[in-house]
């Protein structure tokens, strides 16, 4: 009971969600500027619909698969780290336990114990576990920040399904007149709706993560938007 009223206590914080989190804002922030970047662009450059369809669609297929690779291939190259990590510190507690010992009672010691309490604290500690011990305190490896490739993959592949779709429904159903308007007003709500969820999500500032998220959003879509005028033909 104490130990589920515990889990449940922790659950709590906003840090434990850090990791899918930051995947998923990035995944929908990407999905929804990035579909709406590209269709902006094309519709600057066309009096068409086909083919702002078939480019925001290419677009939001590619961008998800790019997006879910790119966390898997990035997180599981700080998994990797962390193992190579794990490893050479078994070695070096077969190789060298007293100084081993030593070293976890200074991390102990500058975070502000006495030093015999802190030497105290390391003994026990390496007496219960002491690969964990070492891992959590002198590698800073937690179950918090512990990479996970497959769960960061996931929620960044989906979130950049959702943020795309969104940009995808205007182009399809709005009119063609005015279209890059329509987009770029649309994403902004899309953005700011984001940065709320993120921010509440998050336990922070609702109103600085809308200002931060719409502002570089608005840069990414006015440039491109330029980019379709000064270079799109008619098709």
């Amino acid at each position: 009971m104490e130990n589920k009223e515990e889990n449940n206590y922790l659950a709590n914080h906003y840090i434990h969600k850090s990791n899918w989190l930051r995947a998923a804002v990035l995944g929908a922030n990407d999905g929804i500027l990035s579909t709406a970047s590209i269709a902006i662009g094309i519709a600057a450059a066309t009096t068409t619909r086909e083919p702002i369809v078939l480019a925001t669609v290419a677009g939001l297929v590619a961008g998800a698969l790019s997006m879910a690779a790119g966390e898997y291939v990035s997180v599981s190259s700080q998994t990797d780290i962390e193992n190579a990590d794990i490893e050479r510190e078994k070695q070096e507690l077969i190789d060298m336990p007293e100084l081993e010992l030593l070293r976890l009672a200074e991390i102990y010691e500058k975070r502000g114990l006495k030093k015999e309490t802190a030497l105290t604290v390391a003994k026990e500690l390496t007496e219960h576990d002491v690969l964990a011990a070492h891992i959590r305190d002198e590698l800073g490896i937690t179950e918090i920040n512990e990479a996970k490739p497959l769960q960061a993959a996931f929620a960044s592949g989906t979130a950049f399904i959702v943020g795309g779709v969104l940009p995808l429904l205007v182009v399809l159903f709005l009119p063609l007149l005015n279209l890059e308007y329509y987009l770029y007003g649309f994403s902004i709500l899309f953005l700011a709706l984001l940065g709320s969820i993120a921010a509440k999500a998050g336990g922070s500032s609702i109103i600085r993560a809308v200002v931060r998220i719409t502002f570089w959003g608005t840069i990414a879509m006015g440039l491109t938007d330029l980019v379709g005028s000064l270079f799109g033909i008619a098709m």
